[in-house]
């Protein structure tokens, strides 16, 4: 009897471990990457975090419209970078089929518009009304991002539209380090330059910008008031579930952001390193994102850092 009894106590304990280790088919976890330094500071976290578990993950960069589409065809898993209201024309149709999912708000308190450096806004450049007018001392440019970048649809939609008088205006398609580098070489020669700008970024303590009032129509109320949202492709949080709740749990502030943008961009940590430097730093943030999961083989994910 008692060999009975210990034989299905052993077995329910079998059965249990079994259920909590990962499967096959979630050991690896596929981030989608936009070659923004705020994506590549949370994409890393996530990642030294998944890979403490036990966790295969990878991450691609690619253009916007790339991330989605790779989402709906199952070569991404995870992207953390979805900013709203600015990417809401990319991403509805994805929503709408149901290729798309919300997990949750990673960061709040984010704003996304154009900017100008400050010595411009004391000459009288404050609202998006201003730069018609200021044609010539911008040479007619608006500075962007990558080619497909929401924020670039935002301001080719303003030109056609002949929005504020900006028809005479055309946009110049960047990368993040790009754009900046043509705006720290503007503000050394006090040059004016107008380009598209966002928080959290360390831009906002390393450049003395103000950023133009008057864009809601396109940008959003707020000086394009914003949130970031993690987003996975369908299923995938029902599929794997440890993965989808460490990824509810995982959520940023904008001073988190910054210092870890800033130890990327400024210190040229990579991600990774920058992400490792600040949970040995902030070591609490751990109960609260690794709350209630588990590693690869069913261990709560917490143990590992103790």
């Amino acid at each position: 009897m008692k060999k009975h009894v210990l034989t299905l106590m052993l077995g329910t304990l079998l059965a249990t471990s079994a259920q909590a280790a990962v499967s096959d088919s979630c050991q690896k976890v596929r981030f989608a990457e936009v070659g923004w330094t705020d994506i590549q500071a949370t994409t890393g976290v996530a990642r030294v975090l998944l890979d403490k578990m036990g966790y295969d993950t990878d991450s691609k960069t690619v253009s916007v419209p790339i991330a989605y589409a790779g989402l709906k065809q199952n070569d991404f898993d995870v992207f953390l970078g979805n900013w709203m209201p600015s990417m809401a024309s990319i991403v509805k149709p994805y929503e709408a089929s149901g290729a798309v999912e919300t997990v949750t708000t990673n960061l709040k308190g984010a704003k996304y518009t154009l900017a100008v450096p400050s010595y411009v806004a004391k000459a009288g450049v404050t609202s998006f009304k201003d730069l018609a007018e200021h044609k010539s001392e911008f040479r007619g440019r608006i500075y962007g991002l990558e080619s497909g970048n929401d924020g670039n649809k935002i301001v080719e939609n303003m030109i056609h539209d002949n929005a504020f008088g900006l028809r005479r205006f055309r946009l110049v398609s960047s990368s993040e380090a790009g754009m900046l580098s043509e705006v720290k070489h503007a503000t050394q020669n006090k040059d004016w330059v107008v380009f598209l700008a966002w928080a959290p970024h360390p831009m906002n303590t390393k450049l003395d910008i103000t950023y133009l009032k008057g864009g809601d129509d396109y940008f959003g109320p707020d000086y394009g008031a914003a949130t970031v949202r993690t987003q996975t492709r369908k299923g995938y949080v029902a599929t794997c579930p440890n993965v989808g709740h460490f990824l509810n749990n995982l959520t940023f502030t904008v001073d988190m952001e910054n210092h870890l943008m800033d130890a990327i961009m400024n210190d040229h940590q990579s991600a990774e390193d920058a992400a490792k430097a600040y949970l040995k730093d902030h070591p609490e943030l751990l109960k609260t994102w690794l709350a209630g999961v588990t590693n690869t083989d069913g261990t709560p994910a917490l143990s590992r850092w103790q």
